[in-house]
C-alpha cells in the first residue's frame, strides 16, 4: 500500500474562497462575526475537483491513500480574531470530511486547528476532538507561528503547548508541524516561511526535553525536513554542545520527516541522511511546487518517481511507503480497516 501522508485540498471549489472573502470583509465592520451558513457546495462540485485533480494524479502515479487536510496556506491564523479562525477552520474541516466521505478508499482526513496568535491552545481542543472522534480524522496540522512570519508564539517545548500535547497523546494522533501563509514580506510562504518553520521546530526540539514529558507524542516535520538533512552534522554537533543525548535517542523516536523533496538528488540525500524508520512518503501534490521540471519532463511533485529511481531494498520501500505511516498515525489502521483496506 502506498500512503501519501501530506495532501491538501488545494483544488477546493471557488465557493469556499468566496465564503472566506465574505468572512474577512466583516473585519472592516467592527470585527463582526460572519453568521452566514457554510458555503453552498454540491457533491458534484467536490467530485469534479477531486477526480480532475488529486485523484487523477494519485491514479497516474500509482498511489493508494492520501492523508488529506485543508490548504495549509489558507489557514492564515494571523488574519482576524479568534472567532474568524474558529468559523473558518470548521468550514474547511467539514469540506475535507466530505471529500473523505465521497472517496473513502482514497482519502483520510487530517484537520486544521483553529489557532490564533496569543490564544491558548486549549481553545483548539474541541475542534480536534470533533474531527478525530466524530469524523475519523487521524492527525492534525500544527502551526508553530500563528503570527504569520513574526514568531510570537512560545517554542514548541514550552509548557504553553502542553494541553494540546496531552490531548494528542490521549487521542493517539500525531501533529504535522506545518506553517501557514506568511504575512511578513521578508519570507515567501512556500519558499522560505515553510522551510523556516520546519528547521526551527527541529532545533527547538533539540534544545528542549519535550519527549521526556511526552514519550508517546509524535510529530511529522514536512518538506523533507527543510534544511535539516543537509545540515545533519550541524544538528548532531549542536546537540552534543548542548549536552543532549545523540539525536536518535533524544528526539528521533518521536519525530518523522516526509519526502516532499522535488528532485531525485535531494531525495537521495534525504534517504542517505535520515534513518529510514523516520521517513514517511509524501508529495503535497498540486501544492507548493506545481508544473513540469524541464530537466526531467515530469512533475516536480511526483515524489514516488524520485524514490523509484533510488536503489531501495524491498523492506525500506515498504517502510517508507506504508509501514512507517501506520506506526506514526496511531488511528490509521482503524480507519483503513473501516474502509476494508487492510
Amino acid at each position: 500500500m502506498i500512503i501519501d501522508v501530506h495532501g491538501h485540498y488545494t483544488t477546493a471549489p471557488r465557493a469556499l474562497e468566496a465564503w472566506r472573502d465574505r468572512q474577512l470583509a466583516y473585519l472592516a465592520d467592527n470585527n463582526r462575526k460572519l453568521t452566514a451558513p457554510a458555503p453552498s457546495i454540491s457533491d458534484e462540485e467536490i467530485i469534479e475537483t477531486i477526480e480532475n485533480g488529486q485523484l487523477a494524479m494519485i491514479k497516474a502515479r500509482g498511489g493508494d491513500i492520501t492523508l488529506f487536510s485543508p490548504r495549509a496556506s489558507g489557514m492564515a491564523h494571523h488574519v482576524g480574531p479568534e472567532s474568524v479562525s474558529q468559523a473558518w477552520t470548521k468550514v474547511c474541516n467539514d469540506l475535507v470530511n466530505r471529500v473523505c466521505t465521497l472517496f473513502p478508499k482514497s482519502f483520510i482526513g487530517v484537520c486544521q486547528l483553529p489557532q490564533s496568535p496569543g490564544v491558548p491552545v486549549t481553545n483548539c481542543l474541541e475542534e480536534l476532538d470533533r474531527c478525530v472522534r466524530e469524523l475519523g480524522f487521524v492527525g492534525c496540522n500544527l502551526n508553530t507561528d500563528t503570527a504569520g512570519g513574526y514568531w510570537r508564539d512560545p517554542p514548541l517545548t514550552d509548557r504553553w503547548w502542553y494541553p494540546l500535547y496531552e490531548r494528542l497523546v490521549e487521542l493517539n494522533v500525531p501533529a504535522m508541524i506545518h506553517p501557514s501563509s506568511s504575512g511578513n514580506p521578508n519570507f515567501h510562504t512556500t519558499g522560505a516561511h515553510y522551510i523556516n518553520g520546519d528547521t526551527t521546530a527541529f532545533m527547538q526540539l533539540i534544545q528542549g526535553d519535550l519527549f521526556r514529558d511526552f514519550p508517546n507524542l509524535k510529530f511529522i516535520i514536512p518538506h523533507g525536513g527543510g534544511a535539516i538533512p543537509f545540515h545533519w552534522g550541524r544538528y548532531r554537533g549542536l546537540a552534543q554542545m548542548l549536552k543532549k543525548p545523540p539525536l536518535n535517542e533524544h528526539i528521533m523516536k518521536n519525530v518523522f520527516f516526509d519526502t516532499c523533496v522535488y528532485d531525485v538528488k535531494g531525495m537521495e540525500y534525504l534517504i542517505r541522511t535520515i534513518p529510514v524508520d523516520n521517513l514517511l512518503f509524501a508529495s503535497e501534490m498540486i501544492g507548493a511546487v506545481q508544473g513540469v521540471d524541464p530537466e526531467t519532463g515530469y512533475h516536480f511533485d511526483d515524489t514516488k518517481r524520485h524514490l523509484d529511481q533510488l536503489n531501495l531494498s524491498d523492506e525500506d520501500r515498504s517502510k517508507i511507503f506504508e509501514k512507517n505511516a501506520r506506526r506514526a498515525f496511531g488511528r490509521l489502521d482503524g480507519e483503513l480497516a473501516k474502509r476494508s483496506l487492510l
